[in-house]
């Protein structure tokens, strides 16, 4: 059975980058009729906010992205500790002191001899009484796994083979001097006691792929599939990551993107297949193929979401939305009439309310000064209400036979006289709507 995990950090809100991971691993586990994981990765107690939890399943629940358990890695403190004393007794974790300052001094030794900056696992040769020496200098000790220089090779589901040289790696530190179980470690025990058997993530944890390959089949697990999709940049290439935080999915939300706006982009962006919109989790989930995605670094621009969004909306049915024009104070009669003049000009919901406040209120006019006199004679001639569909055109006869004008000068100035506006929906379907006659 085919088993995946969005594993985020609770020490802020999802951004458009996690979403692309989570919506990856989501709907490979559902094509296959998977299981689809949560996990937080909340190790760093000092980070980690249950406020960002709450976000994170908030955000994920929106989208429709419904995982099947959840799982925290704060809980499982006490297996991290066990796997440490597996590989321990194995021979792979040892002990190292060397402070921060001193491996960067080691790292730039190395640069200027024209070697690469590997750790060079001098703690290994550290005596038990050299680690009770540094102990007592006060010194703490931090822990790391020993690679196995060789090379380490998968084939990737999307860059396709890899073979990285576990010597051109230093050995990764995988528990802190203070206890704190670093992610490399914690994902890879729980990938393996979790049978996880496919991740998605971006390429930049291509290095942390491998030797994570190497601590998962220490610990006697096998290894899941990998796919590295690539890294989104801004519209113009720009680095995105400084803006990720004006890219969460509360704020685009806020803007008032729509879920399926937001999935149908992410899940094409980056692949051979045209970006679409969806209209269903099923149809996102039949036409998804990570196999189509690149490597190279993939350009999103949040404007994207807007077009997708009003094509979005202007579908929706009436039932879809009733509730939402009730809470305006839209009078249950004109409800159903008042969404088939508004749909088809608004990009987001949020964009009724402005067209209910005309409907309701009425507009200020907007008059140029060399139309006044005609449209006040025109609204002289403007028939009692109630109006129906057939009052704007009878009307604006009228007016073009008492005035004489016709096309754009004749519609234009009354539309904008009505509405205060230059644009906007068929001014038959408007007039049953409208409170009454302007004031100029």
């Amino acid at each position: 059975m085919t088993v995946t995990r969005f594993a985020p950090s609770p020490t802020g809100y999802i951004h458009v980058g996690n979403l692309r991971t989570a919506l990856m691993n989501y709907l490979i586990t559902r094509k296959s009729g998977g299981t689809f994981i949560l996990r937080l990765d909340d190790t760093d107690q000092e980070r980690s906010k249950q406020e960002y939890a709450d976000g994170i399943m908030a955000d994920l629940d929106w989208l429709g992205l419904h995982w099947d358990r959840v799982e925290k890695q704060s809980l499982r403190m006490d297996r991290y500790a066990e796997a440490a004393e597996e590989l321990k007794k194995a021979g792979r974790f040892y002990e190292v002191f060397e402070t921060p300052v001193e491996l960067d001094l080691k790292r730039k030794k190395q640069l200027n001899m024209g070697r690469p900056p590997v750790y060079d696992r001098a703690g290994l040769k550290l005596s038990e009484a050299e680690k009770q020496a540094m102990r007592d200098e006060g010194r703490a000790g931090y822990w790391r796994f020993l690679l196995d220089q060789e090379r380490i090779e998968w084939n990737d589901g999307i860059i396709g083979p890899i073979s990285i040289d576990a010597a051109s790696v230093s050995d990764p530190v995988l528990i802190k001097a203070d206890g704190q179980v670093l992610y490399t470690f914690a994902s890879s025990v729980d990938d393996v006691d979790m049978g996880v058997t496919h991740i998605v993530r971006g390429a930049d944890h291509v290095t942390n792929t491998a030797t994570q390959i190497q601590i998962m089949q220490a610990l006697g697990g096998v290894p899941p599939q990998f796919a590295h999709h690539s890294l989104l940049s801004g519209p113009k290439g720009e680095e995105l990551s400084k803006r990720l935080g004006t890219l969460s999915l509360r704020d685009l939300r806020a803007r008032g993107v729509e879920p399926m706006a937001l999935l149908s982009l992410m899940a094409r962006l980056g692949s051979s297949k045209p970006v679409e919109l969806f209209g269903s989790m099923q149809e996102l989930i039949d036409g998804f193929d990570v196999g189509s995605f690149g490597a190279a670094p993939t350009k999103f621009d949040a404007e994207d979401l807007f077009p997708l969004t009003r094509a979005h909306v202007q579908g929706l049915p009436f039932d879809a939305v009733k509730a939402r024009i009730a809470a305006l104070g839209v009078p249950a009669e004109k409800a159903e009439a008042f969404w088939a003049v508004a749909k088809g000009n608004i990009t987001v919901l949020d964009d009724l309310g402005g067209w209910w406040t005309l409907f309701r209120d009425g507009a200020e006019p907007l008059v140029a000064e060399e139309d006044r006199e005609f449209v006040a004679q025109a609204l002289a001639l403007l028939p009692a209400q109630p109006w129906s569909t057939a009052t704007w055109g009878e009307w604006t006869s009228a007016v073009k036979e008492a005035t004489g004008r016709k096309g754009k000068g004749l519609f234009l100035p009354l539309r904008k006289a009505l509405t205060g506006r230059e644009h906007g929906p068929e001014m038959a379907d408007v007039m049953p709507l409208l409170p009454g006659v302007p004031k100029l």
